[in-house]
């Protein structure tokens, strides 16, 4: 996918961020609680890390220890980060890594201000592509993601990442969309569809099978139900 894809991903979500949109509307709460997240969960961060932009709830079922490092590509103002941190406790680490340095700088300020006006300590942010990541190898425990993969044009390089930075024996927890039918061809091709994390979409199988292709021993997916193709 050509570079002015990428940009225009970048500026979409450049726009967002400084947008103001925070889970403080009730609209924008609305959409995270219907994608999994509680209400304590939402309560529990700083407002402005949530701009409705989730498909899923990855920490839901990332399984997330005490102590483990967490990385999430596309992490956006910080929702899953700042979550994430809360599970890993203060000897662990959450890392977020976004190519929108808006979003890095909402991230930021969000950790600053905290929660309940204390600071969250226990967080990086890193301005990158998710396809070149800024990590030493094998140094993360588990990799989160929420509704981007779909939006990097090489899919496979990612993959390879996230395989290169986890530990032996480390896990993968993505929130994103996939397609159950081929898009029709004024869709597929359409760059405003594709910075709406729709064209950008691959199939089910074509996730599966980059994700064994990247090395991972086992891959589940779990239909949501939710058919953006009817």
């Amino acid at each position: 996918m050509s570079d002015s894809i990428v940009e225009s991903v970048r500026s979409k979500y450049a726009s967002v961020a400084q947008s103001g949109l925070s889970g403080e509307h009730a609209g924008v709460q609305g959409v995270a609680e219907a994608f999994g997240y509680s209400r304590e969960q939402l309560a529990s961060i700083p407002a402005e890390a949530n701009m409705g932009l989730s498909c899923g709830n990855p920490t839901a079922f990332a399984s997330l220890r005490s102590g483990e490092v967490v990385v999430d590509l596309g992490c956006g103002g910080g929702l899953d980060v700042f979550l994430a941190a809360a599970k890993v406790g203060p000897s662990g680490k959450a890392i977020g890594i976004d190519m929108t340095p808006e979003m890095i700088a909402r991230a930021e300020a969000n950790a600053a201000k905290g929660s309940g006006g204390k600071p969250i300590t226990n967080v990086e942010f890193h301005l990158a592509t998710i396809d070149r990541l800024p990590l030493p190898d094998a140094s993360a425990d588990c990799v989160i993601s929420n509704c981007v993969i779909n939006l990097a044009p090489d899919k496979p390089a990612v993959f390879r990442e996230i395989a290169r930075v986890l530990k032996p024996g480390g896990r993968l927890a993505v929130s994103d969309l996939v397609l159950k039918k081929p898009l029709p061809p004024e869709i597929a091709e359409d760059v405003a569809a594709y910075v709406g994390c729709i064209a950008g979409a691959i199939s089910v199988d074509d996730y599966r099978r980059g994700l064994l292709e990247a090395g991972f021993a086992e891959v589940d997916v779990v239909d949501t139900g939710a058919d953006l193709n009817a």
